[in-house]
């Protein structure tokens, strides 16, 4: 903070387990990184290297480095790992993973068939050298998961070994915990919420709108991701009701009433 303000929500420095931030790099450059780097690395704590853009990205190796210097956890997005699983191919995965040196790994289904049993052990042989991210829902919104079906596979991915469970919504935003406007699907959020322990659900909320919502909703410090880089510190400052969208949430009732 450049300067104080009473009345703004308490933040966790990091290493932080509440209130992460998780951003999506969907190719950039390594300029583009050094610059992200420089002004929001602070306020992030993992990169996710978006679907399979890792295997086509230039100078991988030094972008990775870039984040890790700069103390973000690097892991590649969901849709590789299941492209090496369906090719047969977990232990060149797993030797992908420690050639580029990343602490944390993604697993998820969301575009192919998976017994979920099978999912759960990969989490478990995983996360016992990686940080793991597991994520829950599918990527097809013609694809439907009860409610019943997101907690418990919540549940036994935690009980597996995943460090956060992430909640499916694409870079769109429109599948999985949201509907196809975008808004959120309230009753399936309240559900999870109230089996899953809120710190370990981290949720993808790509747009604004639905930022606001979570935090309004669960508070400052809610897990979100799917953050665009660019959107970093706009996000914070959601996060601490320094934007009209969460302006009166966290000052006191009678400061709201007198001039909301």
């Amino acid at each position: 903070m450049n300067f104080n303000l009473p009345y703004l929500p308490e933040r966790p420095a990091k290493p932080r387990i509440n209130g992460l931030a998780m951003v999506m790099d969907k190719g950039l450059s390594i300029r583009e990184a050094e610059n992200f780097v420089s002004s929001s690395a602070e306020l992030t704590d993992f990169i996710k290297l978006g679907f399979g853009t890792s295997a086509i990205t230039n100078n991988l190796e030094q972008k990775i480095k870039v984040y890790k210097q700069a103390g973000i956890k690097v892991y590649f997005g969901g849709t590789l790992f299941e492209a090496f699983v369906i090719r047969n191919m977990f232990v060149s995965y797993m030797e992908l993973i420690d050639k580029y040196q990343l602490d944390a790994v993604e697993v998820s289904d969301g575009s192919m068939n998976m017994e979920h049993q099978l999912k759960c052990e990969y989490i478990g042989k995983l996360s016992e050298s990686y940080i793991v991210l597991s994520e829950v829902g599918s990527k097809d919104a013609e694809v439907e998961i009860t409610n019943k079906e997101w907690i418990s596979q919540m549940q036994s991915e935690l009980e597996a070994g995943s460090f956060k469970v992430i909640a499916e919504a694409r870079e769109s935003g429109t599948v999985g915990i949201y509907k196809s406007n975008g808004k959120a699907d309230i009753s399936l959020i309240d559900e999870i919420s109230s089996k899953v322990p809120l710190e370990n659900i981290l949720w993808e909320a790509p747009l604004k709108s639905q930022q606001a919502w979570f935090i309004k909703h669960f508070g400052a410090n809610v897990n979100l991701g799917n953050i665009a880089p660019n959107e970093v510190i706009a996000l914070e400052t959601l996060r601490l009701g320094l934007r009209g969208d969460t302006f009166f949430e966290f000052v006191p009732d009678d400061i709201r009433r007198k001039y909301q």
